[in-house]
């Protein structure tokens, strides 16, 4: 068995299969694992708010939020269950019960509504009508959490090799051919089973393989998104998020576990993948923080990073779920394709896992598709 790609769902992905008994190998094109989507993201563990009823990203995301957070107490890795409040104005007020209605709906039963002055007595620097807090929103150390699944991964027989690039690949009689650029050297790999966990890529990854069907490659777009950090100032002590949009869920404001402020991301459309700042870009992040800190001074934000979230859907469209395509739907045995998996990838990490292997686990002739139904 093969895995195309080390981010965090890739290895938890090789990791549960390993620890099952499968002899999997992963490849992974740049010299360190998770150096795309991992390491550029928020490193939130979300509790599962905002995602449509019965869709992957809702179902995987709740049960995923409890797999990471008992891993990360037996690991011991570095978090902080330090809560989350999403703040609303007054005209947002009807759609911040809508939210409250869809997170209730996706089993995340902690919610507390609070008005403006509780919302005080937690954070005195936000402005807002009400909020939900969230308790089970937390933070994480994500490269601590990368490196145990990499850890888990050997240590139940698996291999990872760097710097190795699937230029190409075709669909055998007995599995796959893989053609790989290894260290500069190109060599062949056969495997029955293909996992495709290549993130930005994976759309790009179905159009070199040879046998997959060409009209079901997925358009890849790249939502970028910005980061900021507040130099000098630790305003809040817990996560604060405006209510989501269309593409992401607003320029909020993050922790990093030493209490460091950073705010994003925003969403910027590009054509491919590329991570510097902008610093213009830190005068539209005045106005949306202001909306909920309207005491954040001219000059505290300097560029912080960015990352870029795979999306299958452009501008204007409806958000779209993970998609974790098996032969059921395209034909091809033993391919696992994982799409579109943006946000919340890192929290649902271990619940895509348990959940892909599983499928494997039942039998080739009885695997079902993953892809969440049209009605979701």
């Amino acid at each position: 068995m093969v895995v195309v790609g080390a981010g965090i769902v890739g290895l938890a992905v090789a990791r549960e299969f390993s620890r099952h008994g499968f002899e999997t190998l992963v490849l992974e094109r740049h010299e360190r694992p998770g150096q795309e989507t991992t390491s550029r993201n928020s490193g939130v563990i979300h509790s599962g708010i905002y995602y449509p009823t019965g869709s992957l990203k809702a179902r995987l995301c709740v049960r995923g939020r409890d797999l990471l957070y008992q891993y990360c107490q037996a690991r011991d890795i570095a978090h902080r269950r330090c809560g989350k409040l999403i703040v609303a104005q007054e005209h947002q007020l009807e759609r911040l019960a809508a939210l409250r209605a869809t997170a209730i709906a996706n089993g995340v039963d902690d919610l507390k509504w609070l008005d403006g002055l509780d919302v005080r007595e937690l954070e005195p620097r936000v402005k807002c009508a009400a909020a939900l807090w969230s308790p089970s929103t937390g933070i994480i150390d994500v490269h601590e959490l990368l490196m145990g699944y990499v850890g888990d991964f050997e240590a139940s027989g698996g291999v990872m090799v760097l710097h190795s690039n699937v230029s190409s690949a075709e669909v055998s009689q007995s599995g796959f051919v893989l053609d790989v650029e290894a260290a500069g050297s190109p060599t062949k790999l056969h495997c029955n089973v293909l996992v495709n966990c290549a993130g930005l890529d994976a759309p790009n990854f179905l159009k070199n393989l040879s046998g997959y069907p060409q009209d079901r490659v997925p358009s890849a777009y790249y939502a970028k998104g910005n980061y900021f950090v507040c130099q000098g100032s630790r305003p809040f002590r817990h996560l604060v998020y405006p209510m989501p949009n269309e593409a992401g869920l607003g320029v909020h404001a993050t922790l990093d576990l030493d209490g460091t402020t950073r705010f994003g991301p925003d969403v910027e459309w590009v054509e491919s993948p590329e991570y510097s700042v902008d610093p213009a870009r830190a005068d539209a992040f005045y106005d949306a923080i202001r909306e909920y800190w309207p005491e954040l001074s001219e000059g505290s934000l300097q560029p912080g990073y960015a990352g870029v979230r795979p999306k299958l859907v452009g501008p204007g469209a409806k958000a779209a779920d993970f998609v974790i395509e098996t032969a059921q739907s395209h034909g091809v045995d033993g391919l696992i394709n994982l799409l579109g998996i943006e946000s919340p990838g890192l929290t649902s990490s271990l619940a895509i896992a348990e959940w892909v292997v599983k499928g494997v686990r039942s039998g080739a002739n009885e695997q079902r598709d993953f892809a969440a139904p049209a009605s979701a």
